[in-house]
């Protein structure tokens, strides 16, 4: 079993940067591929990021794709999401999560096992 955490969200300004925190449980983190999702009210949960279990590997959705930055530390049971250049349309809540799956089933929300409780980005002047 796999329990995630979400930290980092808020209220900020378009431009300006935001780092989401996820925190992870379990001792099989580290075979694991981790990815970010977010869901807008009235909208479908969409994928924004994922990274391979070793970190060699990363995708992301063509809105975000030169803003953001996935990232893991291993050693701390850790995975971040560096958002920069923040626009209105990127507030939603963000989730985290984990993948037993190949890395190229993780695009999409059916290839997670495991599911944060979410984080409020939100995006405004």
């Amino acid at each position: 079993q796999v329990q995630l955490v979400e930290s980092g969200g808020g209220l900020v300004q378009p431009g300006d940067s935001l780092r989401l925190s996820c925190a992870a449980s379990g001792r099989t983190f580290n075979s694991l591929n981790m990815g970010w999702f977010r869901q807008a009210p009235g909208k479908e949960r969409e994928s924004v990021a994922a990274i391979s279990w070793g970190g060699s590997s990363t995708v992301y959705a063509d809105s975000v794709k030169g803003r953001f930055t996935i990232s893991r530390d291993n050693a701390k049971n850790m995975v971040y999401l560096q958002m920069n250049s923040l626009r209105p349309e990127d507030t939603a809540v963000y989730y985290c999560a984990a993948s037993r799956a190949p890395f190229s089933a993780t695009m999409g929300p059916s290839g997670y096992d495991y599911w944060g409780q979410g984080t409020q980005v939100t995006v405004s002047s």
